[in-house]
């Protein structure tokens, strides 16, 4: 999981053999981590592997404890709270982050919420103007407010990463609300991209296949999803949190520095069949 430079070329060699990842100096604040099988995990591990330096938001007291002992993992102290669906909180982190680093130059936004009432039966009897807001303010908009609070905060070539799911463009059993809100965050990745892009950020989305998370837990029939993406997907079984973590590191490396506006998917191939 890193590549080496400077490999010694024989016996004898003055190089010596040293080993550097590709995010090498990179800083990257983590956004969504709750639980060891969350996807945002999966990121923050490719990413430390790749040599980047980790920062850390969490939502509530409860979770705060168990993402402190996760950024332990992966050598961070910087753990700060963040409620996306207030702006103070926001910018409340931005300045949180800005005191322990000069800047920053990758976030990862990996955020979404739905009501569980809204996610499961009949898509025109289940979602009301409540559950409609909610999605897509946790959701969407959340990219939107998160990007411009960092905005002055980005070292050069910053990166910005958010993660969708099919259900964007496919009618998916149960996804219901969620499907709209992740078609608006897709949107919102190429509006971001066109912003953002003359400060030198670049902003991409990864879709990922089903993975079993506990978010993707308050989709009903959920488990019908992974058996039918691995036995549709051309490579005949589901993606993991590491997979789509390798993704997102490549993504915010400077490998990608001609990558912004773009939709990534990671999902054996499914999306295509």
């Amino acid at each position: 999981e890193a590549y080496a430079t400077n490999i010694a070329s024989g016996p004898g060699s003055k190089h010596k053999a040293t080993t550097m990842g590709f995010m090498q100096g990179k800083r990257a604040l983590i956004m969504g981590v709750a639980s060891n099988r969350s996807i945002a995990w999966g990121v923050a591990k490719a990413m430390h592997n790749q040599g980047a330096e980790l920062a850390f938001t969490y939502q509530g007291e409860r979770l705060g404890e168990r993402v402190k002992k996760f950024a332990q993992e992966v050598d961070s102290d910087i753990v700060v709270p963040c409620d996306v669906s207030s702006d103070e909180d926001i910018s409340n982190a931005a300045a949180a982050v800005a005191e322990r680093w000069d800047g920053l130059d990758v976030i990862v936004h990996a955020i979404a919420f739905a009501p569980r009432e809204a996610i499961q039966g009949d898509f025109i009897e289940v979602v009301d103007r409540e559950s409609f807001k909610i999605a897509h303010d946790i959701s969407s908009y959340s990219l939107t407010g998160v990007c411009r609070a960092f905005k002055s905060h980005f070292r050069d070539n910053g990166s910005v990463v958010t993660l969708t799911y099919l259900g964007a463009l496919r009618v998916v059993p149960n996804y219901n609300v969620m499907g709209l809100a992740k078609a608006s965050l897709e949107a919102n990745v190429r509006y971001l991209a066109g912003s953002l892009g003359a400060d030198g950020v670049r902003v991409n989305g990864i879709s990922a296949g089903p993975i079993k998370t506990l978010a993707a837990a308050g989709i009903s029939d959920f488990r019908k999803f992974l058996d039918q993406a691995q036995q549709t997907s051309p490579l005949k079984r589901n993606v993991t949190i590491e997979e789509v973590g390798n993704t997102a590191a490549f993504l915010c490396s400077d490998l990608a520095s001609g990558i912004t506006g773009e939709i990534v998917y990671v999902d054996a191939g499914y999306n295509m069949m």
